[in-house]
This record gives C-alpha cells, sequence and structure tokens, in this order.
C-alpha cells in the first residue's frame, strides 16, 4: 500500500463524514492488488446467488401434422412428416432477466442436467450496445407500419444499464459474464459481439474474468454499407467479436475455410485439359515439385478479418424483421469453430433467435434467453419453422420448450422489498399493485381493496390465477353493497373465465373487467412516474367440428382492449402528416392535412389481423408440469405445481414468406373414447399471450 500517514488521515476523515474519496487515493489503497486494477463506480465482486424454479410455458415436440387435401374438407387421409425427434435433452427458449436465468441455471437443478451434457461448451452473446438502444419494433398492418412501444420492464432493462453511463453498463455486463464463466465448461469458449462504443471496455473485463492469457481472439466482422463522407474521421465499417477460452489447455477449434477469391484463383493458379485449376508446388521431402489441384485442397483459411459475410439481405428468406438480427452465416462459422455435433452451445441476449436456429440446424444442442417478450416470440417462430424444415427433408431434430420464473420472479421481488416478512408482504404487494393502478386504498371491505374513478379495485393474489370463485366472492360482495363496477387486476387468470361468464355477472348488475399486471409495477421508478400501463385481458373464441373420434379447430373471434396511445395527446400535437397507434383494441391512422382536418382509420378492420400465432394442444391434461427445487440440504425433489404442460401439437403463424393465417386445423383423432380438454392458444402481433381451454367429449 503505498499511502502515507497524511493520505491515511484524509480517507479516514472522509468516510467518517460520509464523503467520496478522490481517484487517486482509491488507487493508492489498491496499490498492491495488481499492476493495473479494473475499477469503475458500482464496481462488485459478489453476483447473484438465487435459484428460482422454471416455469414450463409450451412444449413443442414436433412442428405439426399436415394432411393430404381431397375434395372433403374434413380429409381423413392425414400423412406422417413428423421428423425424427431426438430423445433425451430438451432445448430450452427462456423470457425473462438474464441476470435471474444465469444464477438460476448455476445455483439450481438445471444444472445438473447441463453438466449431464458435458456443459456449455460455447456461448456467443450480441450484448445491447448503442447507447440509444430501443426494445420497440414495427408491426405490419397490411401497406401500414405501427410503432410498438417497448415494455416498461425493456425501459427498466435500459435504464439500469445506461443510466450512470459506462459504469452501469459494465456493472451489468461483468456480473452477468462472471455467471456465464461459471457455467461454461472447463473446455468452453466464449464470443461477444460488440462496437467500437464498447470493446475496449470488455476486453479488460474480460481480462479481469477469463484471464488474459485465455483471450483467443478480436475479430474484425467488416461488412458492407453505404459510405457517407465524414468531416472528422474514416467511416465506421465493422464490429467486433471478442473472443476468450476458458482453459488454455483444454478447447475446442476448428479451423474454418472458405473458397478462394476469384482473382487469387486467376493470378495463382493455372487450369488444365480438363478445365481443374492446378499449380506445381514444392515438395519438401522428396524434393523437386509435385502438381497439386485446387479442389483437393479445403479452401482459404479464415483469419480475424471477417470481409465475406454480408449483413442479412432485406429480401433474403432468413430476414425476420428484427432490428438487430445477424447473418446465419456468421453464427453458422463461430459454431462450426468452436463446438461439435451434440454440444450445448448458449445465447443469452437471444435477439430474434439465430444462435438456436443455427445451432439446431448444425446438430448443436441449445439454450437461448431474452427479456423482450417480441424477442421470444419472434425466436419461437423461427425455430418451429427450423423444425418443419429439418422435418420435411427427414433430419433429425429436438423438441424446445419455452421457460420462464414465472410466480418464483414474483416473490423474489417481494421478498427482496420486504425481507421476507409474509404480512408486510402482503400489505405493500397490494399496495404496490394500487399504486401503480393509480388506485386509493380503501378499507372494510372482504374482497376489495382500492377504489379509482368511481370503480372499485381487487388486488389478484401474486403467486396463484385468479378464479371464478374469487370472481363471485367480489359479485356477492359488490352486490350486497350496490356497487356496479369493478375492476379486477392479477397476474394469471384461470382459462374458466369465459366472455359470456362475465357477460353473466354484468346481467345480474355487477361489470367486472379484468386486466392484467405487468411485471413493470416491481420497478419503483416507473411506478412513481406514472409509466405502468395495465391492459385488458383478451378473449378468444372457436368451434369445433367433430366426426366421429376425430376433430377440427376452427378460430373464429379475437377480442383485445389493448391500447398504447392516448389519442387525444397525439392529436393536439400532431401537425400535418400520419401516425399509426394503437388505441383500446384497434390500430389506427391518423391523418392530418395542412388545414388542421384529422381523418381516423381503423387499420384492424378484423379480429384476425390482431393475430400472429395460434396453437393447439389437443389433450391439454395429459402431461403434468413438474419443477425442480432445491431443498436447504441440496436434495433436488420434483414438484407438480398444479398446472399442465401446454404441447403444441398444431399451429399456424404468420411469417414474411407467409403472411396468411390457416383458421382451421387439421382433423385431430382420439384413440380412445373419453372426456378431453383443448387448449387453443393465441399470440397477438404484440407477442401477448391468450388461451381458452374447450371440453370435449369422444
Amino acid at each position: 500500500m503505498s499511502l502515507n500517514e497524511n493520505d491515511k488521515k484524509i480517507i479516514i476523515e472522509l468516510v467518517k463524514a460520509g464523503e467520496k474519496l478522490p481517484k487517486e487515493l482509491i488507487y493508492k489503497l489498491f496499490s498492491d492488488e495488481e499492476d493495473v486494477f479494473l475499477f469503475w463506480n458500482g464496481r462488485k465482486e459478489e453476483v447473484t446467488n438465487v435459484a428460482l424454479p422454471f416455469h414450463s410455458i409450451e412444449h413443442i415436440d414436433e412442428p405439426r401434422k399436415e394432411s393430404v387435401k381431397s375434395g372433403d374438407n374434413f380429409s381423413m387421409f392425414e400423412t406422417d412428416f413428423r421428423g425424427r425427434q431426438i430423445k433425451g435433452w430438451t432445448n430450452k427458449l427462456i423470457w425473462g432477466d438474464n441476470k435471474l436465468i444465469l444464477s438460476s441455471l448455476v445455483n439450481g437443478p438445471l444444472r445438473q442436467d447441463i453438466e449431464k451434457e458435458g456443459g456449455l461448451k460455447l456461448i456467443y452473446i450480441d450484448p445491447p450496445f448503442a447507447v440509444g438502444a430501443d426494445f420497440g419494433f414495427d408491426i405490419q398492418i397490411g401497406e401500414e407500419t405501427a410503432e410498438k412501444k417497448q415494455s416498461i420492464i425493456e425501459e427498466i432493462a435500459y435504464r439500469d444499464t445506461w443510466g450512470k453511463g459506462i459504469s452501469s453498463y459494465l456493472s451489468m455486463m461483468y456480473e452477468r459474464l462472471k455467471l456465464m464463466h461459471s457455467l461454461l465448461a472447463s473446455d468452453g469458449s466464449i464470443y461477444i459481439h460488440i462496437d467500437w462504443r464498447v470493446s475496449y471496455y470488455l476486453r479488460f473485463i474480460c481480462d479481469d474474468i477469463f484471464g488474459k492469457d485465455n483471450f483467443l481472439n478480436e475479430i474484425a466482422w467488416t461488412y458492407f454499407a453505404f459510405k457517407r463522407k465524414t468531416a472528422k474521421k474514416f467511416p465506421q465499417k465493422h464490429d467486433t467479436i471478442i473472443s476468450y477460452r476458458k482453459d488454455a489447455n483444454n478447447f475446442t477449434f476448428s479451423t474454418q475455410f472458405k473458397p478462394h477469391k476469384a482473382e487469387y484463383i486467376e493470378k495463382k493458379w493455372k487450369k488444365d485439359n480438363d478445365g481443374r485449376f492446378y499449380r506445381d508446388d514444392v515438395n519438401p521431402t522428396k524434393g523437386g515439385t509435385r502438381i497439386i489441384y485446387l479442389d483437393e485442397i479445403e479452401g482459404d483459411i479464415v483469419d480475424s478479418v471477417w470481409d465475406d459475410i454480408p449483413p442479412v439481405n432485406p429480401v433474403a428468406d432468413e430476414k425476420v424483421d428484427y432490428a438487430t438480427q445477424k447473418p446465419e452465416a456468421l453464427l453458422e462459422r463461430i459454431i462450426r469453430a468452436s463446438s461439435k455435433d451434440g454440444d450445448l452451445v448458449a445465447d443469452f441476449f437471444c435477439g430474434s433467435g439465430t444462435t438456436a436456429a443455427i445451432a439446431e440446424k448444425l446438430g448443436r444442442k441449445w439454450i437461448t434467453t431474452d427479456l423482450g417478450r417480441f424477442s421470444v416470440h419472434t425466436a419461437r417462430k423461427r425455430l418451429i419453422g427450423v423444425q418443419r424444415e429439418l422435418q420435411a427433408s427427414g433430419k433429425d431434430f429436438r423438441a424446445f420448450e419455452l421457460l420462464n420464473l414465472g410466480k418464483y420472479e414474483r416473490q423474489f421481488f417481494m421478498d427482496d422489498l420486504t425481507n421476507g416478512k409474509r404480512k408486510a408482504k402482503e400489505d405493500l404487494y397490494v399496495d404496490l399493485i394500487l399504486e401503480a393502478y393509480k388506485a386509493k386504498r380503501i378499507d372494510g371491505h372482504t374482497t376489495l381493496h382500492g377504489s379509482k374513478a368511481g370503480r372499485f379495485v381487487n388486488v389478484g393474489p401474486l403467486d396463484v390465477p385468479v378464479t371464478q370463485s374469487r370472481l363471485m366472492d367480489i359479485f356477492e360482495e359488490c352486490r350486497q353493497k350496490l356497487y356496479t363496477q369493478v375492476d379486477v387486476l392479477g397476474f394469471e387468470f384461470e382459462m374458466g373465465l369465459t366472455p359470456q361468464f362475465i357477460q353473466e355477472l354484468k346481467e345480474k348488475g355487477v361489470t367486472i373487467t379484468l386486466k392484467y399486471i405487468p411485471k413493470d409495477v416491481f420497478d419503483k421508478r416507473a411506478v412513481e412516474k406514472g409509466q405502468v400501463k395495465f391492459f385488458d385481458v383478451a378473449y378468444l373464441d372457436a368451434k369445433i367440428h367433430r366426426k366421429g373420434k376425430n376433430i377440427q379447430i376452427e378460430l373464429t373471434d379475437f377480442v383485445t382492449h389493448y391500447s398504447q396511445d392516448d389519442v387525444e395527446e397525439i392529436q393536439n400535437s400532431m401537425r400535418k402528416g400520419s401516425k399509426v397507434i394503437i388505441e383500446d383494441g384497434q390500430i389506427l391512422k391518423l391523418e392530418k392535412t395542412e388545414l388542421g382536418i384529422l381523418t381516423k382509420t381503423i387499420l384492424t378492420e378484423n379480429w384476425y389481423d390482431w393475430i400472429d400465432y395460434w396453437a393447439i394442444d389437443f389433450d391439454y391434461l395429459s402431461k403434468k408440469e413438474i419443477i425442480k427445487i432445491t431443498d436447504a440440504e441440496g436434495t433436488v425433489e420434483e414438484k407438480w405445481t398444479g398446472n399442465y404442460l401446454f404441447e403444441n401439437e398444431w399451429q399456424s403463424f404468420r411469417t414474411k414468406k407467409t403472411p396468411n393465417l390457416e383458421f382451421t386445423s387439421i382433423p385431430h383423432q382420439y384413440e380412445k373414447p373419453g372426456k378431453y380438454k383443448v387448449m387453443v392458444k393465441v399470440v397477438d402481433i404484440l407477442g401477448i399471450d391468450t388461451s381458452k381451454i374447450i371440453e370435449i367429449n369422444i
């Protein structure tokens, strides 16, 4: 330590006064640690060690069955186009905060499953590196485009990442990279895709976590871009990919090759009478020369400058209209170089799902995660598309499941706020939701917690769905007290809460409106700024067509009241021109002329304009949802959640190539007579799920 007596006195006085230490004293204080000490405001050595169970939202074993059309619309000539779904490991698409996901993978029972597969051999991540990053996306409605603003939970992630500038970004990345390092197999590697804004910072961080001796490459991915004249520097035209291994003496790497350039072939190679390119080469063992043929060598060795992979072409088949989508060829090169067939690879900033899609095509197992609901939905469609592609060609593929941390994540947030005190947690939880909903707390009621603008408010439970019996209790109290309107807020709602049931209560004198509580309520800043948006529960309707033991499901209606815009405010602020907005379950185009005349055009003229994807589980009660929980002694036990697993047996969704949906499934045949529950799931163009259960007797 290079502190003199005066330095020590100054530090003691500053600490007593609660003042900040000057940087020069901090550096002196830690001068004996190492020659270069990596420090930034907010750096913490400890990482999150929570282990939350994962909920399985959806399981996709086979992409879907197909049927051969006949003259009869109810064709029984079903063709089995099933691929060969590989048993064992099920791939994971996980929605949520990757810090909690990584911590739960590192410390929870799923770690054992990962270790059984040999551990994570390769991690590729493309974390946000633009300070102005936005999680919004565009929705295409016919010829018009509506902007879907980022959710508050995504805005929170953005603020946490960039709120204090580079220091908060480093804190975010440091903790996650330490968790990734812990999860990486001993012979694994990591590739981090970054740009000029943060490349040198992350090199320092990775040297600190992985060790500078484990640095592999700094790859320059150069790509075509229209060059604009800049006054003070050369135009920026490349991203950086840095790679590290976990162990310098044991890691996977395979040299990659690319075709030789035409000018090189013409200059260095001759053509024989058969049209084959050849050249004379020195034979070092026998002396003299030998003839080698171009088609007998592997190609040009790929070095650290990748100038042969262009960005995703706007009209390419792989394009999924996701802003940060990376080309498949880029991920194919990385996955081929640093993993082998059957290895487990991961991407914890999933985006549009490119890593998982290429891993599946190359016979690797995968885990991929993202915070954004739309990102996860985009990846789900893309990965089902890969399954279909492999299935059609008779190739092997794996099932994948869509997971999240569900109620356990909510419990974690509340425990963190209240130090686990149950009574305090219950009271604080209700107060928190009411504040976010801008409602006032009321006393003297059994089922009602607050009021807002003449309507009463019930706050649904933290851990379980709002049930029909709960609504009946609310109805009875409202009827006795002559209340006519109540909003019921919940994270989840029981499947039996149909529009018909809500209408029956309305006809009896009480109008009940069901609204989803967004995860955003757990961010104090979002609540204080009034940014939390609750939206009405959507409803779908479906019809069953029966013929003996066979049924078809027809999707017949979808109703939503989703809003993200204040129409009046936008109208007042508009000058001439047009704007597409979302208000009360409609997508509207507002147009204002130079004379101030405003017109509104509804773009979602039909209910199906809202639907992006729908899927069916023909026997919803056939498989229980089992989660793994580690007890205090470290023993892993399996527990039924009380829910069932949605097994995605048939689905139809929009893609760039096929924008139209099918609204009737192919026939499904039941092997045995009995009572069955069919679940129909719709994902709308905003990425929000709505489900319905239909009971049938066979």
